[in-house]
């Protein structure tokens, strides 16, 4: 237990320096041997990493711990164009900190050949930007984009406010898995889920004239949150060549971000969506076993990620009647993010009695529409097409050394900026999105 605790100290430290933005901001996969095939596991029991899968697989696993640490690099980049060239709007900026440590840990334990208990820590995050400012020299223009909104002196970033621009949100998740074989071949588990996260804005200040509390908006250094949910999940081997697996996480209800409260929908309240996963693993020959999932992220549901962003014009400072739909507000905008279905296929190829060898493919749809550009400049989670490569060598000590590396193909989305509503013609804006990550871990059998 003592290496328990310090493994999962390890992975909080790192939690400060997380971002993620794959499949939405949730991870294309949990654990590096799933990452190697494109975050495909729920019916493969092969790690530690049950609680953030699928409990139930964690019966299956034995004594067990795993640890590891992934490189993510998300380029994003933001542009406006088609603005009368007089009024000074057009602007581009690459978000800068392009590199984070992703931690994950994971520990299993035996309580009998039926029974398993075990911890399972992994961190979303990625809507994470970092602009510098400095794009729009013209105080007119701002002026003119925000109704007679008149900014300190410039020059401003690309939503007009001071310095430098963008959002940092973090997740850590800490899952306990209590898991049991109700037959041989069949399994259920569930994993109360307790989360912590951490955020903060800047560069917002032009948006304080339509928040319900713009002393709570944007500069006010991190904020954090803590709160609970559960996942449950079932395992079967089917056959000597087919197994199964399902999960399904509530959302995990947060407590609010009182410095942020005239940003984010209800007061700033944030939860972590609920979602589910669904899969199958089929032994093709007796080296190559062929995987599939399905899985659903319902970021609609969670009214600060899923309201529109166009809510905002119905807040009385731009001529609307309902207060509610300020930011921050009970009813209030949000970054307009759409419910997302992902699909996964993914492949593990036993080379020989020490190399395993991993490939996957994985599809997410983009939660952004064109619509909701402008708020998303500052989380750009656009990316829909990934490929993965992996590998686990078992060592001579029996040990399990593990490294894994996904691309995320680039994509962009480019539609009116919200700016035209507010009275000012700013054209269009894109916003776009790559990302590279490679990672090592180490697990064995205890």
């Amino acid at each position: 237990m003592r290496k328990l605790a310090i493994c999962a100290a390890l992975a909080a430290a790192f939690a400060p320096g997380l971002a993620f933005a794959t499949d939405g901001y949730y991870a294309d996969g949990y654990g590096l041997k799933a990452k190697g095939r494109a975050g495909s596991g729920t019916a493969m029991a092969t790690d530690a990493f049950g609680g953030a899968n699928n409990p139930a697989a964690m019966v299956f696993v034995g004594n067990r711990i795993d640890f590891g640490l992934d490189l993510f690099s998300p380029r994003r980049e933001s542009e406006r164009v088609g603005a009368n060239p007089a009024t000074g709007l057009n602007g581009q900026a690459e978000s800068d900190s392009n590199y984070f440590l992703i931690p994950e840990f994971g520990y299993n334990k035996m309580i009998n050949p039926n029974m398993s208990l075990g911890i399972t820590v992994y961190a979303n995050g990625g809507m994470n930007t970092d602009y510098a400012g400095g794009q729009i020299a013209n105080a007119s223009a701002c002026n003119a984009a925000f109704g007679g909104f008149n900014p300190a002196p410039g020059p401003y970033n690309l939503l007009c406010g001071n310095g430098s621009l963008g959002v940092d949100l973090m997740q850590l998740i800490f899952a306990p898995t209590f898991a049991y074989k109700f037959t041989p071949n069949h399994g259920f588990g569930i994993s109360p889920l307790i989360g912590y996260q951490r955020f903060k804005a800047e560069g917002l200040q032009a948006f304080g004239g339509f928040s319900s509390s713009a002393a709570n908006l944007t500069n006010q250094g991190y904020d954090s949150a803590w709160g609970y949910g559960a996942r449950i999940g079932w395992f079967g081997q089917l056959s000597d060549t087919v197994s199964a697996g399902a999960a399904y996480s509530t959302k995990i209800y947060m407590s609010e971000f009182d410095k942020y409260k005239g940003l984010f929908a209800e007061q700033g309240d944030f939860d972590m969506p609920e979602n589910y996963n669904v899969g199958i693993a089929f032994k093709a020959t007796p080296k190559l076993t062929v995987l599939a999932d399905y899985r659903r992220i319902n970021y609609n549901d969670v009214p600060s990620v899923g309201n529109p962003s166009a809510r905002v014009l119905n807040c009385p400072a731009v001529g609307g009647t309902d207060s509610s739909a300020c930011l921050g507000g009970s009813n209030g905008a949000g970054f307009g993010w759409q419910n997302v279905n992902v699909y996964k296929i993914g492949f593990d190829y036993q080379y020989n009695g020490e190399i395993t060898l991993r490939a996957g493919y994985s599809y997410n749809e983009n939660p952004i529409g064109a619509q909701d550009v402008t708020f998303n400049i500052l989380a750009p989670g656009v990316i829909e097409n990934h490929v993965t490569l992996g590998f686990t060598w078992k060592t001579k000590s029996g040990g399990e050394l593990t490294m894994a590396y996904m691309h995320g193909f680039s994509n962009s989305v480019t539609g009116p900026s919200l700016f035209n509503s507010f009275g000012a013609p700013a054209g269009n804006e894109t916003i776009k999105m790559y990302q590279n990550s490679i990672g090592i871990a180490y697990g064995w059998r205890m």
